[in-house]
């Protein structure tokens, strides 16, 4: 055998091994559904990006996520319910339906459980954020990390509304949660539970008056097309959570799972970062869209009307959670 056909084979056993290695390695690769029920546009979107970013770059390449966005997994209780059973690995929802599922965060939708974005971020990073993550392992949902919506209010398409008797009989969508719902019963409004993917149709149908979402999804979604009035009550502070599923997780590595806590992570951190723009850029896009924005409300009206939700949650699961998260937020 001749050197050179020595050197040529081993040229081509050495191609024909890095060829099998990519192949095998593309193989390999785990596609991870990642789904949210906003616009690919939308700040939900934009901490998928980085989720996705972080785990194939961590994982240099043995995991791509794959995003599916505008609720084409369903809404938020249908995708939860997907992880449960493992045909969804990760899901950013808002807090609105997670109640159903984990009882204890209802404590986080009640009205004015927070004063501005730094507490909060402060109370949600705390220990307290870290006990309620792991509340979701009880109920067959893996919570890897608090992220973002922002502070709720009210838009409709009949009246300007600047006190609690200005919502009075109109038909308002809230989410899937009782404690949001009551809270709106209790300021006269008719509130309408149903799923966000059908929200858009039925404002534009008129089969309900109004919805209350933050600045990030009411430009996220164009709402400015369906409604004529923004007021900025700030009732609730919204959170958005990045939950996966125990059927995935469990079945990692302490190394490979690890991955994917900082992918959550670097959502989180994307997220809120562009939470915080459109706060700062969002009224005025709205006003220039057509729509009319109450800025000056006074919150107290507000307060005291939805004041009875706070007793039908510490009747129904105890006020130590509430009382511990007002202690931490007036310390942030």
């Amino acid at each position: 055998m001749t050197k050179r056909f020595t050197r040529h084979a081993l040229a081509t056993a050495i191609s024909a091994m890095a060829t099998a290695s990519i192949a095998l390695h593309a193989q390999a690769a785990t596609d991870i559904s990642l789904g949210h029920t906003l616009s690919s546009t939308s700040h939900y979107s934009v901490g998928a990006e980085a989720f996705k970013e972080t785990l194939e770059r961590l994982s240099d390449g043995a995991f791509t996520v794959t995003e599916h966005a505008s609720g084409s997994l369903g809404g938020e209780r249908e995708m939860i319910e997907g992880l449960q059973i493992g045909t969804v690995d990760v899901v950013i929802t808002s807090s609105g339906p997670l109640g159903n599922f984990v009882p204890e965060t209802y404590v986080l939708d009640l009205p004015f459980l927070f004063e501005n974005y730094d507490q909060a971020r402060c109370v949600l990073d705390s220990e307290l954020g870290d006990e309620l993550l792991e509340k979701m392992s009880d109920h067959g949902l893996v919570g890897m990390a608090w992220s973002e919506n922002g502070f709720r209010h009210l838009t409709n398409s009949q009246r300007e509304i600047a006190s609690p008797a200005d919502a009075e009989g109109l038909r308002v969508r809230t989410m899937e949660n009782a404690v949001h719902q009551e809270a709106f019963r209790q300021m006269g409004a008719r509130p309408t539970p149903m799923a966000f993917p059908e929200l858009f149709t039925a404002l534009q149908q008129g089969t309900v008056d109004g919805q209350e979402n933050p600045i990030t999804v009411i430009v996220a979604t164009n709402f400015w097309e369906v409604q004529d009035y923004l007021s900025l009550t700030g009732h609730v502070y919204s959170p958005a959570i990045v939950l996966g599923s125990p059927i995935l997780l469990d079945g990692l590595s302490e190394e490979e799972r690890d991955w994917f806590m900082q992918a959550a992570a670097a959502s989180v951190d994307a997220t809120r970062e562009e939470v915080s723009r459109l706060e700062r850029e969002g009224v005025a896009l709205l006003e220039a869209n057509g729509m009319t924005v109450k800025t000056d409300i006074d919150p107290a009206p507000f307060q005291a009307a939805v004041e009875p939700a706070y007793e039908i949650f510490t009747s129904q699961y105890g006020s130590e959670m509430l009382e511990r998260i007002r202690e931490k937020a007036g310390s942030c």
